[in-house]
């Protein structure tokens, strides 16, 4: 019997088998494709930027929108 057959007859044979579960994930785990610390670095540099920029951008929105609106109903700030 091949590991393969094996592999089948026990997972159709009855449920779960720890021990394997292990065994695929660790297989798996070697198929990642981890980053570099670089590509780390640079990436978390990015989000914090684009992140800073979305939060400038909508704070000039909101603080436009709230003058407006303050205008049209007469209330001033």
């Amino acid at each position: 019997m091949t590991s393969d057959q094996s592999a089948a007859n026990e997972k159709t044979e009855g449920g779960f088998h720890p021990l394997e579960f292990v065994r695929e994930t660790q297989n798996e785990i070697k198929k990642v494709s981890w980053p570099t610390r670089r590509e780390t670095l640079l990436t978390t540099v990015m989000i914090i930027a684009m992140a800073l920029l979305a939060g400038l951008f909508f704070l000039a929105v909101d603080s436009g929108l709230g003058f407006v609106i303050g205008r049209i109903l007469g209330m001033s700030s």
